[in-house]
Formats: C-alpha cells, structure tokens, sequence
C-alpha cells in the first residue's frame, strides 16, 4: 500500500476479541485504518455510519451468520467489499458466499500475508469501483436538465414535459429546427427514467446511407450481402433494456419505415438476412426538423408510424423566440470554451451582448455555441471580442451554416445523386437483373424498383 494511507478504512468483524487484536496490528502494519466489530448488530451500525474499502467477515457470530450479515451488507450497499473468513470452509460454502457476492473467501487459521495480498486486491476493486461511479455521476450530471441551459418560459415548459414523460416507456418525438438541442432533450429524458442505468444509442439516420440503414438499426447475420463477413448486432440490440434515439427520423425510406412501424408494433425484429425473431426492449425516442405531417401527404412517411412515433411530442422553441436564455446561453459556452482552451478572458462586454441578442440566429443553440468558441480561441490580451455571423473575413462561411434550407436541398442532392450512380453501377454489375442488384445492395425488389422509376433508370439498356 505504501506510505500513504488508504482513505477509507477496513472492518473486521469477528467474536474473539484476541483474532480482532491480531488482524488489527497486521492491517496498520499495511498501512490501513481498522474499525472492529464482535457482533452483527454492531457491524450493521458501523456500516451504516461509515464508508468501508472492504470487511472482513467472520462467518461465525453471536447473533448471526456471516451469510445473514453478507445479505444486510449486500442489501444496503450492492458494491460493497466483503471478504469472508470461518474455520469450517468448505467448497460449498466458499460458492455460496461467492455467489451471494463476496469479494472472496479465506479458511481459519488465516494465513496474514496471504490476507494482506488479498485485501490489497480487494482495496484496488474498491478504488477502481468507486473513480467508475463518480465518472458515472459526473456523466449523468452532464446529461441532465442542468446541461440544457435557458430559463425562458418556453423552455421551463420543456423542462417540465421531459420530467413528465420521463417516467413512462411512451415513444417521445421532439420537434425543432437544426441545432436548438433535440439530442440534449432526449438524453435528458433517458438521464430522468427508470432506463438510465442501461444504454443511450443515438444515430442520425441521414447521416447513414439507406443501403446501409436498415444493416444499423436492427444487425446482419454473417453472408447477409456483400461484405457482411461477420455477424453484426444493430442500433436496437445494443440499446437492449435502456433507450434509442433516431435523430432526423424523417430522412428514412419508406422500407425501413415498414420494418420500425413492427418494432414499434409487436416489439421484435430480425436481423438483415436472418430467420430468428429477436425481441425488442429499448424506449423510441425521434426527433426531425421536418414536417412530417407534409411529408404524410406528399406519400414520403407513413401515417400509421407518424402516430406510433408521435404519442408524446415535445417542440423545442427556436433561439429568436427565447431571446432572453441568449446572455446565459452565451456566458455558459464562454465559461465552457476558456476552461477548454485553458484562457482567461473577461466576459463579454455590454455591446457585444446586445450584437448578440439582436441577432437572428438561423443556426440556433449550436450557432452560438460556434460563434462562441471561435470568438474564444481567436481573442487574445484578456479582450473578449465576439465577432458575429455576416461580419468579418469569415461571415460569409458563418452566414452559410446558418442556412438551413440551404444545407438541407444541398444534402439532399448529394444523397440523390448518390443513389443514382450506386442504383447504375449494380444494375450493370448484374446485367440489368433487379433481383440479384437488389439481394447485393441490401434492398428489397420492390424498394430498389421504386428507385430506378424515382432517378428514371432503364434496366434494359443493361441486359444482354
């Protein structure tokens, strides 16, 4: 252990006040601090009013068994250490007591080295277990509602509603404009549930080509398709008992909405090119910057899915109709961007707020945030300058993220464009066969057929 001591102590419960001296003297020889109890109810009370690296715990006692006092100690505390001790060990015994969650098992008479070297590994489980759950801690702090800064009404209504709905397994849809924090919002309602303990898998579903998407959400088996050279667990599986979130969920073909409208559904699901049933636990929570009610009448998204997808929704305001969170919003990043690029910078000046407020923010949260951090890292002698969108050698690149309909027609060609050459180069692979063009890209006949009429491909000009 070294010098230094151990900054939770050891308790050692046995009857026999000579074996509580000997273990005692043993242990400070290593350095630890040692509380000492002789019977149950005395070790309860010391363990209810300290926290303990480890016990040491005599199977024997006046008033209970070591296995009784293992269950109270396990009960209050699932991550506590024990070590138990007894002079009849047995191989029964030392399962039982390893299966009831002890660290390990020692048989009388004990040998002491061999107890230090024990209790040292046991004192490391211990510091490795609890630097895990303060991360942990520290992590769901950052998940919280805190994280999701503003005080405006609009987004204490929001608040609200996700302390609400967190509690119930409900699909949640958030809607709101690119970048006003629809994942921040859905992580919250995760870091809120009776799920937070199990995983968070979130995937924006226009950032996955749809050749690809259906392979994401629910696996493959191994010889799928091309390339599927091993089995692959999909977005669901991995987010078993806890909640998926699928960001832009507007963006997925009409297939792959078919196959979540029967997750939704029936809860299962099979894995691309495999034949077992495999049954879905994880909260749906979507979000969009579109109107899915549009895209329902233009035949683009499912009404029946809209409504599975749409039980509980959630509208985050966009930033210029919640100017008032914009100093908060614009002080937090500051903080946020000076302790990250490790400047100490005064805040930002009374002009420069009100640039700020003034200003439009098309980009929303995440604009801002941008806007901030640039402004963070390019100030320099303690002045803070904020250099906002539209001015400055590089406010015509500002000027362009912030427009979304821009971005998005963009994006939408490029994925458009995409399909068309992929659709064109499988066809000619496959001499013009849909069948086999649609089994190697992952796509069923009907969807890949309803794309070559959408890019107006001829699969005649293929055949031989």
């Amino acid at each position: 252990m070294g010098q230094k001591p151990y900054p939770y102590p050891i308790l050692v419960v046995d009857d026999e006040p000579a074996i509580l001296e000997v273990m005692s003297v043993n242990l400070e020889r290593r350095n630890y601090a040692v509380h000492t109890a002789a019977t149950g109810r005395e070790a309860l009370a010391l363990a209810g009013e300290n926290q303990y690296a480890a016990i040491i715990l005599d199977y024997n006692l006046p008033d209970a068994t070591g296995f009784q006092l293992l269950s109270e100690f396990k009960k209050a505390d699932p991550d506590a250490v024990v070590i138990m001790i007894t002079a009849y060990g047995t191989i029964e015994m030392a399962v039982e007591a390893m299966r009831m969650g002890a660290f390990n098992y020692l048989s009388k008479p004990v040998n002491y080295d061999e107890m230090g070297l024990l209790l040292d590994k046991a004192v490391e489980h211990h510091r490795i277990l609890t630097e895990l759950l303060e991360a942990r801690a520290a992590l769901e702090d950052k998940l919280s509602l805190d994280n999701v800064v503003g005080q405006s009404r609009k987004m204490q209504k929001v608040y609200e509603r996700v302390k609400i709905v967190a509690d119930s397994d409900a699909t949640v849809l958030i809607l709101g404009e690119t970048g006003t924090g629809k994942e921040l919002i859905a992580r919250a309602i995760h870091r809120y549930s009776a799920r937070k303990n199990m995983p968070f898998v979130g995937m924006n579903c226009a950032a996955i080509p749809e050749t690809l998407l259906e392979s994401e959400l629910f696996g493959h088996e191994k010889g799928a398709f091309t390339g599927a050279v091993s089995l692959k667990k999909g977005k669901f599986e991995r987010a078993e008992g806890g909640t998926i979130f699928l960001d832009e969920i507007g963006e997925i073909s009409m297939a792959v909405q078919a196959k979540l409208l029967r997750v939704l559904q029936e809860g299962e699901f099979d894995r691309t090119g495999g034949t077992e049933t495999i049954k879905a636990d994880a909260r749906v929570i979507t979000s969009t910057n579109r109107d899915l009610e549009k895209a329902i009448r233009e035949n683009l998204f499912r009404k029946d899915l809209y409504y599975r997808l749409n039980v509980i929704s959630i509208v985050l305001p966009p930033l210029r109709e919640r100017k008032d969170d914009i100093p908060m919003l614009a002080n937090f990043f500051t903080d946020k961007f000076c302790k990250k690029n490790g400047r100490d910078l005064r805040q930002i000046s009374a002009t420069d707020m009100a640039s700020l407020i003034n200003y439009d923010w098309p980009g929303n949260v995440r604009e801002l945030e941008n806007v901030v951090e640039r402004s963070v890292v390019l100030s320099a002698n303690g002045n803070l300058r904020i250099e906002l969108p539209g001015s400055g050698r590089n406010g015509d690149m500002f000027k362009l993220m912030g427009e979304e309909n821009v971005f998005q027609e963009s994006k939408r060609k490029v994925i458009e464009s995409f399909e068309a050459h992929y659709l064109t180069t499988m066809l000619k692979k496959h001499k013009g066969n849909i069948s086999s063009a649609a089994k190697e890209s992952g796509l069923d006949y009907k969807n890949f057929h309803d794309k070559l009429k959408k890019y107006r491909i001829k699969r005649g000009v293929f055949e031989e």
